[in-house]
């Protein structure tokens, strides 16, 4: 088994959950853990896992995660690939603006 340290992190791109985070944000991620509706959470959807993704959890389905942006106007979210995997919750933001996120 290989071994993972609880936090991890990543760097927002795009402009699809603006205006909570914007392109070029660093994120802190506690890996696992509860997720409840609203958290903003890094995943992978399940018809494309190789697409890391920083969405808001909006409800589980199908022992996953229905996940969109913020910004209405970019759908690269649920609506155009389904349910997505959780990996973790994002909880600082570092940069630019460092502050808790959830």
């Amino acid at each position: 088994m290989r071994w993972q340290l609880p936090l991890f992190a990543v760097l927002v791109r795009g402009p699809s959950m603006a205006p909570t985070l914007r392109d070029g944000d660093a994120l802190l991620v506690r890996r696992g853990g509860r997720v409840r509706a609203g958290d903003v959470v890094v995943a992978r959807f399940r018809s494309r896992p190789d697409l890391l993704v920083i969405k808001r959890a909006v409800r589980e389905q199908d022992d996953g995660w229905w996940v969109r942006g913020d910004n209405e106007f970019v759908t690269d979210d649920s609506r155009a690939y389904g349910v997505a995997d959780v990996i973790g919750r994002a909880r600082w933001r570092y940069w630019p603006r460092p502050g808790r996120l959830s």
